[in-house]
This record gives C-alpha cells, sequence and structure tokens, in this order.
C-alpha cells in the first residue's frame, strides 16, 4: 500500500510532488518538526511533542499552522490511513511560500506536512550488546533548544559516525565536554552509580524521552546530575546510553572504539530500559 501524506490540507500519495518550490522549508531550512513515537496506532507523549513544537514555533515567530485539536485529528487521520501499527509520525512546519529574500514576508501561511512511517526501533542486537559512538566536534548553531528542520551538521556527524562502524556521534564543544547525540542525548554512569547529562540550554535539545528517562530513574531511586561531562569521563565511565524517540533508552558499550565498563550494557541501563519499555507499551513489541 503506498503511504500517505498530508500536506496543506490534502492527504496525497507520498510521492507526489505537493509541495510549492518557493516553500522557505525547501530554500531556507526555515521551519521546524517533531517526531512521535506511535505504539499499536496510538500517538506516545502527544501532548509533550504538541508543546514542544508550538515552542520552537514561537521562538522562530512562525504561527502553529491550525489548532492543537485540529492537528491532533490531522495525525490520527494520517495514522489512519497509513494503517502502521508500529509508526514515527513526522510532522514539518515552515513559515510558508514566498518570492526568496531572507527577511520574514508578511502574510505568510505556515505549510504543515505529517507524514507517517514504520517506526526503526532498535535491533534486539543492538538492545542486547549495546552500540557503538564516535566522539566528533559540534558544528551546530546556538539554538539547539529549537527543534530545527536545518540539520546538516547533524547529518554530517551522523554520515561520519557511520563510515566509522558507529550507531551515533556524540557531540563535543570546544572545552571537551559532550553537548548530545546528532540525534539522541547522551548520558553516563560514573562509579557510584549516578546518571550525568547536560543541563537544559541552547546546547542540547529538551527530548521528550530524555523527560521519561529522568520520571523513570527518580522511580527507581537512581540520581541524576546534570552537568556536562567531558569525553574522558565518559570513557571512564561504568556505564553509557542515549535516549531519543526512535532509538528508545540504548545502551552504549563503545565510545571512539575503546569499550565502556565490561563491554556489555549497565545494569542501571537495563533497569530503565525495561521501565520505559513498560511505560510507553513496548515490552511486548521489542
Amino acid at each position: 500500500m503506498a503511504r500517505i501524506a498530508y500536506v496543506n490540507g490534502r492527504y496525497l500519495p507520498i510521492g507526489r510532488p505537493a509541495v510549492a518550490i518557493e516553500d522557505r522549508g525547501y530554500q531556507f531550512a526555515d521551519g521546524v518538526y517533531e517526531v512521535i513515537k506511535c505504539v499499536f496506532g496510538q500517538p506516545r507523549d502527544l501532548e509533550r511533542h504538541l508543546d514542544r513544537l508550538e515552542r520552537s514555533l514561537r521562538e522562530l515567530r512562525i504561527a502553529m499552522p491550525m489548532s492543537r485539536a485540529a492537528l491532533r485529528r490531522v495525525i490520527a487521520e494520517t495514522l489512519r490511513r497509513n494503517a502502521i501499527r508500529h509508526a514515527i509520525v513526522y510532522i514539518q512546519v515552515s513559515r510558508g511560500t514566498a518570492p526568496r529574500n531572507h527577511l520574514f514576508p508578511k502574510n505568510a501561511v505556515p505549510s504543515l506536512v505529517v507524514t507517517v512511517r514504520r517506526a526503526p526501533f532498535p535491533k534486539p542486537a543492538e538492545i542486547e550488546d549495546g552500540v557503538d559512538v564516535v566522539t566528533l566536534p559540534d558544528q551546530r548553531w546556538k539554538r539547539c533548544d529549537i527543534k530545527s528542520i536545518s540539520l546538516l551538521p547533524n547529518v554530517l556527524a551522523k554520515q561520519q559516525a557511520a563510515e566509522q562502524g558507529a550507531r551515533e556521534a556524540w557531540l563535543v564543544d570546544a572545552d571537551g565536554r559532550v553537548t548530545e547525540g546528532s540525534s539522541a542525548n547522551a548520558y553516563i554512569v560514573d562509579q557510584s552509580g549516578t546518571i550525568i547529562t547536560r543541563p537544559l540550554g541552547g546546547e542540547i535539545l529538551g527530548g521528550i524521552t530524555r523527560q521519561n528517562l529522568f520520571a523513570a530513574a527518580k522511580a527507581a531511586g537512581v540520581p541524576i546530575v546534570e552537568r556536562a561531562f567531558t569525553v574522558a569521563e565518559a570513557r571512564a565511565a561504568r556505564e553509557a546510553f542515549l535516549t531519543s524517540t526512535s532509538s528508545l533508552v540504548l545502551p552504549v558499550t563503545r565510545i571512539d572504539g575503546q569499550s565502556i565498563g565490561n563491554g556489555k550494557p549497565g545494569s542501571i541501563t537495563c533497569r530503565l530500559l525495561d521501565a520505559y519499555l513498560q511505560a510507553q507499551g513496548l515490552a511486548a513489541v521489542i
């Protein structure tokens, strides 16, 4: 069955041209996006994703393309038309279509695209064995808290990591401290069993899975400290892991080719992964 997308009021086969050439998302990456996990056809954490979408739009001074209630209906209908049980919903909002000019166009109508695809959840081997990450310089802009569609530095980092045989790139600031991954938040567990992760700010995205991870850690009595950690600390950590909507809670067992801890997923990471899967209704899926 052909995939169906929602594009500015119409439901269309995903391969049909539907976005204007002078859409500012296409010409300037002038827009934002959200990625929402769906389990058995039901969106997870939908309201928090919509909160973040609205925040990103406010920061770029782009209007919501429709009410939240209307957007919920569009998401539900796009899911229904694609009939995928475990899916990722991609929402993209651009400033709209106007003759090419760096200045904001007057009276522009925001463009909305919603697509659905099968959820690319981690493979069993990635969960059981953990994954590799490599560290690379963070070359992104200074407002990574905005979920901008301008992702070229992330794309380059992810590609470089893949070419080195790694699942993810952890990005490193000028002071040698990890910010986050190219598409995920980054964490270590120190020798005392404390989770360490970068605090919210312009250097990282406020991940929805990050929020869920914090709740799971609190319920499990696992302490979390929000501070930047260095690459050296990461390599010497007891455990490491990453989180994102599609990667869930994924153990990291090698950084720059060096084993972390005993080279296997750590006990704290595994406990939090299990708690997350239960809370998200994914225990029978993964």
